[in-house]
């Protein structure tokens, strides 16, 4: 059975696309990517115009592509109530991400919604759209993901 793995954050153009390839590049480079379901949504609309969602924010496009990383063909989708059946995992950027996201999920009664940071000593990943620094952003999200791999025995 796929672990499925739902990252989140406000407008999905920075912090959950680039955690989305991120994990897919780590799980990629271990040859387990056979047992993983890897996606990222908004809490918001505000990165979606109708029903297209505008792609990943360049500067995050380029911290990634740094790291041989390709975020090719993403844009931004919203979570629904319904990602919570379909994801076990849902990890949340920041503190704001986990409440608006429990809003949009209902009870979280299956405990699927965290911190991605909580895999790795607790804390907020750093938000690029205000701190600028995209580096730090990475380097968080590489933290969070390794720690959330550790957890599950890889």
């Amino acid at each position: 059975m796929k672990t499925k793995v739902m990252f989140i954050c406000h407008g999905n153009i920075c912090r959950s696309p680039m955690a989305e390839f991120i994990l897919k590049d780590m799980v990629r480079r271990r040859g387990i990517e056979d047992d993983f379901v890897i996606a990222s949504s908004a809490t918001s609309r505000e990165e979606i115009w109708g029903e297209v969602g505008n792609p990943v924010y360049p500067p995050a496009q380029r911290e990634l592509a740094a790291h041989g990383i390709s975020c090719e063909g993403k844009r931004a989708v919203q979570l629904t109530k319904g990602d919570y059946k379909l994801y076990d995992y849902l990890l949340c950027m920041d503190k704001n991400n986990l409440r608006n996201a429990k809003r949009i999920v209902g009870h979280d009664r299956d405990n699927k919604l965290r911190l991605l940071l909580s895999y790795a000593g607790g804390g907020d990943i750093a938000d690029p759209w205000y701190c600028g620094n995209f580096g730090r952003t990475y380097a968080d999200i590489v933290r969070g993901c390794e720690g959330f791999l550790r957890e599950l025995g890889y």
